[in-house]
Formats: C-alpha cells, sequence, structure tokens
C-alpha cells in the first residue's frame, strides 16, 4: 500500500472521522467501521483532505481532466479542497462544479449548478466521500445528465 494511504487511514483515525464497531451502511449492509466525512471540522482537517484527495486523483488519473464534480452534500467541500489542493501541490488550476438537491430559481446562480458550469467536451472527475454499494453514484447520474459535460467516474 502506497505511503500516503497510510497516512490518510491514521489521519482519518486521529481526526475522528474513522470509527470501528458495528454499522449498518446506507446500502443496508454491516460493516466493522465507518467514516464520516461531515466530522472533518477544521481548516487543519479540510486542507489534509484535500491534499489526499488530490494525490490520489493525480496518482490514478493524472492530469487529463478539467472539472472536480461533487455531489451534494458531502461531496460540495470535498471539490472545493481538492480543487486548491490540486493546484498547490501540482500547479494545475481546476474547476469545481456542484448540484444542489434542488434547484435555485433567483439569483446570479439559478439552476442546479454551484460554481463551474461544464462545457460539453469537459473532462470530469466525481469526488464522493464514500462509495459502498455506488447507490449514492448512482442516484447522482441521473441529476448529472442534466449537465453539458463528459463525464468520467473517480
Amino acid at each position: 500500500m502506497e505511503a500516503y494511504k497510510q497516512e490518510f487511514i491514521k489521519f482519518m483515525v486521529e481526526s475522528d472521522v474513522l470509527k470501528f464497531g458495528s454499522f449498518t451502511l446506507k446500502s443496508g449492509r454491516q460493516s466493522p467501521f465507518f467514516m464520516n466525512a461531515g466530522a472533518y471540522v477544521t481548516g487543519y482537517q479540510l486542507k489534509k483532505l484535500g491534499e489526499y484527495y488530490a494525490q490520489a486523483i493525480h496518482d490514478n488519473f493524472g492530469d487529463d481532466f478539467d472539472v472536480l464534480f461533487g455531489p451534494a452534500y458531502k461531496g460540495i467541500p470535498l471539490a472545493v479542497v481538492t480543487a486548491i489542493a490540486y493546484h498547490e501541490l501540482y500547479g494545475k488550476e481546476v474547476k469545481y462544479c456542484c448540484d444542489r438537491k434542488e434547484a435555485k430559481d433567483h439569483g446570479a446562480d439559478k439552476g442546479n449548478l454551484l460554481g463551474y458550469e461544464p462545457q460539453d467536451g469537459d473532462r470530469v472527475v466525481m469526488v464522493e466521500d464514500v462509495t459502498t454499494s455506488g447507490k449514492s453514484i448512482d442516484e447522482t447520474i441521473p441529476r448529472s445528465r442534466l449537465l453539458p459535460m463528459s463525464r468520467s467516474r473517480a
């Protein structure tokens, strides 16, 4: 296992985000551990989290993407901190985009999106806190089909 992955696990435990016990997951499956990304609450934790995500994306996909898409709600801060970290670590300017559970019908940023509005041909990486069964991705993809972008799944 790569060193940064071991560091990330240690970081999750130290941040009290990774818990051990008996948990029923959204999928209904039982698990001996649970990770709650909503428990990252300090600036330091969010900075480190973005760095770990950026490193994982860089190591697995390289720089061949334009946009980080974070599904509402926990994906929103993940997309933001990862975009910042990607720029700091690799010098690449990356846009971020997030969906809303309900469209906003007023103001300058009406609609289903927060942040950048993807264009046809944009290469997109989706960042998510946890994917166990793929249920959250299955819920997000139909909403994202309304977006004018090509899709890459992370």
